[in-house]
C-alpha cells in the first residue's frame, strides 16, 4: 500500500487542473511497482474510510491570528483573556529534552519502529528514509529526543514547518505553522512531549504563529486540555 502525503503545485501552475494530472501520474508509477492500493487524508467524508483523526489548533501568536482572521474572539472573550489562556512557559520542563542530533538517528528510528507496531495500519521505514524525513532541517523539520542521565534515548517527537500566503493584508503576508509529525513516547507522557514541542515552537516567535496536530482516537484521548485549545473534526 502507498501513502499519499503531500501534493504541491507551483503558484504559477495553480488553477490549471494540475492536481488530477499529478494524481494520475503517481497512480501509474505505483501500478508499475505492482501496488494497487493507496491511503490518503481528506477533509471530507469519502467511501473507504480506514481511520478518523481530530485536528487540533494551538494559537502561538494570538494577536496575529486574530488580525488575519484565522481566529476570532468568541462571546465574552477579550484579546487579553485569549492571550492568557494560550500562554506557554518560557522553558521546556522535561529533563533531557533536546534537539535530535545526527548521532541519535539510529536510536530514534528504533523507538519509532517499535511504537508503530502498535497500530494495524502504519508506515514502514528504513533508517535512511527515517533520517531523510525527520532529521532537523531549517524551515522544514524540527525533531527532538529525551535523553536520560545514562545516555539512553527514551522518547522522540517532531514537527514540520508549513507556511501559507495571506492575501490582501496590509501588515502580514505569511502565516507560519508547525504541524505535529512523527513521535514515539516510551517513558515520557505524550502530552508532556507535545507541550514541550509547543514551547519550543512558541519561543521561535519570529517563525511560528500557530501549532497544529491531528491525532487518532488513541492519541487524542491522552492529550491534556491545556494543549487542545481549539479543535476541528
Amino acid at each position: 500500500m502507498v501513502e499519499i502525503n503531500f501534493l504541491c503545485v507551483h503558484k504559477k501552475l495553480r488553477l490549471k487542473r494540475m492536481a488530477p494530472v499529478l494524481i494520475k501520474e503517481i497512480t501509474r508509477r505505483v501500478n508499475l511497482e505492482g501496488i494497487f492500493q493507496a491511503v490518503y487524508t481528506a477533509g471530507v467524508v469519502l467511501p473507504g474510510i480506514v481511520s478518523k483523526c481530530r485536528y487540533w489548533h494551538r494559537s502561538l501568536n494570538v494577536k496575529k491570528l486574530l488580525a488575519v482572521k484565522f481566529s476570532h474572539l468568541g462571546r465574552n472573550m477579550t484579546l487579553q483573556r485569549m492571550q492568557r489562556l494560550n500562554r506557554l512557559p518560557e522553558e521546556t520542563h522535561i529533563k533531557g529534552f533536546r534537539v535530535m542530533r545526527e548521532s541519535d538517528v539510529p536510536k530514534a528510528f528504533a523507538l519509532l519502529t517499535q511504537y508503530l507496531k502498535k497500530f494495524d495500519l502504519a508506515p514502514i521505514f528504513t533508517q535512511e528514509e527515517f533520517e531523510y524525513l525527520c532529521q532537523n532541517r531549517s524551515n522544514i523539520v524540527s525533531s527532538f529526543v529525551v535523553e536520560q542521565e545514562d545516555g539512553e534515548i527514551t522518547d522522540f517527537i517532531s514537527y514540520y514547518h508549513l507556511s501559507s500566503t495571506i492575501m490582501n493584508h496590509q501588515q502580514y503576508n505569511t502565516l507560519n505553522a508547525c504541524y505535529m509529525y512523527y513521535h514515539a513516547a516510551s517513558r515520557t507522557p505524550l502530552p508532556d512531549l507535545v507541550n514541550d514541542c509547543l514551547i519550543h515552537a512558541h519561543n521561535q516567535k519570529w517563525i511560528f504563529s500557530i501549532g497544529n496536530g491531528y491525532f487518532s482516537r488513541r492519541s487524542a484521548s491522552s492529550i491534556s486540555p491545556s494543549i487542545r485549545r481549539n479543535r476541528r473534526d
